[in-house]
């Protein structure tokens, strides 16, 4: 039986984004909620968040702006850009957001209890978040921190990280621009916001842009996992899974276009499991991204736990749907995965 865990701290609830806007509080709330009363928090282990420390966000951001994020909160709050509110307890919630991603890297890294999974539910969210800015609602890079943790702290060789989130993950692109050893691999809507993220999008280090066109929905989605990122991911042989789980892709999600259903993610759970099962001891990280419908985000993050726990979602392969058949065609050549 798969053992895994997951993080949550009460200070992400404190990160006040302010009236109107879409990435809330509730979010979280919502999915706590959902998972207690689908009976899985007592099937899941938890695991404790703990701040970062300064030299775990200094291993993605500069100490400048880690100075200019800690002032902005000791004056009652900002704005990083016109999307990214920061309030007076943002730092100590993005703090705990980083640490959180750390604290699922060392649980399945062999913290104990035996967890191979672990899905870290953190806010504010970070995969739009670069060196020197943040942006997009997102303060700290919280998947890049458990990366360079993992490369850091385990002397890790190969990482792979997988974004399904609808937006182009492009802090975590940029942070790993020039790094060969660190697969980064971007599903999204294209083109949206934050633009980028264009099949020729690939950097200099190892990098797959996958741009779907709006109204992709199960059919696309899982094809391009069975065409494209599983072989991908297969041929570069990670030690380690990271996943930005973003889940503003659903058919029900007001920021964006496509038509990703719950059981999509099912799918896509799923998939990502039995690749970490065959390719490195089942050892992945979650770490929450989008998803701001409160019902389709927490329904959606409960198939995913269901998933990564062992449940048996649809793993068939899907054919290739006409929509996407040319980019997926060019994604093999580009990548040689033919």
């Amino acid at each position: 039986m798969s053992v895994t865990g997951y993080v949550f701290h009460p200070s992400y609830l404190d990160h006040d984004t302010g009236a109107g806007h879409p990435e809330i509080a509730a979010r979280l709330e919502a999915v706590m909620s959902r998972l207690k009363s689908d009976g899985l928090l007592e099937r899941l282990v938890p695991v404790e968040a703990r701040r970062a420390a300064e030299a775990e966000l200094a291993a993605v951001h500069s100490r400048g702006y880690i100075s200019r994020v800690r002032e902005i909160c000791a004056a009652g709050g900002g704005w990083l850009d016109a999307d990214t509110p920061v309030s007076k307890k943002s730092c100590e919630a993005a703090e705990y957001a980083a640490g959180g991603a750390v604290a699922a890297v060392e649980a399945v890294m062999g913290g104990g209890e035996g967890i191979s999974s672990c899905f870290a539910l953190v806010r504010p969210p970070g995969h739009h978040a670069f060196t020197g800015a943040g942006g997009g609602f997102c303060l700290y890079n919280n998947i890049a921190i458990a990366a360079r943790y993992a490369q850091s702290r385990y002397g890790l060789r190969r990482l792979a990280i997988i974004d399904f989130d609808v937006h182009f993950g492009n802090g975590t692109a940029a942070v790993f621009q020039d790094d060969p050893d660190v697969l980064f691999i971007s599903t999204h809507q294209f083109p949206h916001y934050p633009g980028g993220g264009d099949v020729d999008d690939t950097g200099s280090g190892s990098r797959i842009s996958i741009p779907l066109p709006e109204g992709c929905g199960d059919d696309e989605y899982l094809s391009i996992f069975d065409d494209i990122i599983l072989p991908a991911v297969r041929r570069f042989r990670p030690e380690l899974l990271l996943v930005s789980a973003g889940f503003d892709a659903h058919r029900d999600d007001p920021l964006a276009g496509m038509k990703v259903s719950t059981e999509g993610y099912s799918g896509i759970a799923g998939r990502i499991k039995r690749l970490a099962e065959e390719i490195c001891g089942g050892r992945m990280v979650f770490c929450l991204e989008g998803g701001y419908n409160l019902e389709a985000l927490a329904a959606s993050v409960a198939v995913t736990f269901r998933a990564l726990l062992g449940g048996a979602p649809d793993l068939s392969p899907r054919p290739v749907p006409q929509r996407v058949a040319g980019l997926a065609a060019a994604l093999k050549q580009r990548n040689r995965l033919d």
